[in-house]
């Protein structure tokens, strides 16, 4: 079974100027959005910490800031990180449900 069959919601391009602000203990980055969808996110960074990791995010969007805690389920070395959407708040959903609307139209 593939990646994508696996996928509970389907994935979209982020816009290129969509950053993310990531922050895994005292390590802390800036890197640009590959993709996102209501489950997670796909976050491109040269260094990405290990699976299993716990981080927590911020995304600056139209809409107002995104804030969530993700788990990292998956690492491309020198590439980024998939990481899946473990708690946010339900302002934060919206905001979230609110980007996706915005790019797909």
């Amino acid at each position: 079974m593939s990646t994508q069959e696996r996928r509970r919601y389907p994935r979209s391009p982020a816009p290129p100027n969509l950053f993310i602000a990531w922050q895994i203990g005292m390590k802390q980055g800036v890197s640009r959005l590959g993709s996102l969808a209501l489950g997670g996110l796909y976050i491109r960074t040269a260094s990405p910490p290990p699976p299993e990791s716990m981080l927590r995010v911020l995304v600056e969007t139209p809409t107002g800031d995104l804030r969530a805690r993700v788990m990292v389920r998956r690492v491309v070395p020198k590439d980024g990180m998939g990481v899946e959407f473990i708690a946010m708040t339900q302002e934060d959903r919206a905001r979230l449900v609110q980007l996706l609307r915005r790019m797909a139209a």
